[in-house]
């Protein structure tokens, strides 16, 4: 069994220390890119109620509508 010594201990610390600083770099971008998507999804989700707000608009015109035209009984 190899001997350990204070010189191939620090040199298994340094290749640890780089790992962990690429991992750091791999969560950093993580991060952004979370960010990123998030930012797109609150994006999608106004999209989508100003889709659901002009829908219900419309479908109020199209109900008045058909009342003017004699389509369907007023609502009471």
């Amino acid at each position: 069994m190899a001997e350990v010594t204070n010189e191939l201990i620090y040199e298994v610390l340094k290749a640890m220390q780089r790992d962990l600083s690429a991992v750091r770099g791999d969560v950093s971008d993580l991060k952004h890119q979370m960010t990123a998507v998030r930012g797109h999804l609150v994006a999608i989700q106004q999209d989508v109620g100003n889709i659901y707000n002009r829908l219900g608009h419309l479908e109020d015109r199209v109900d008045r509508i058909e009342v003017r035209l004699g389509l369907v009984e007023p609502a009471h």
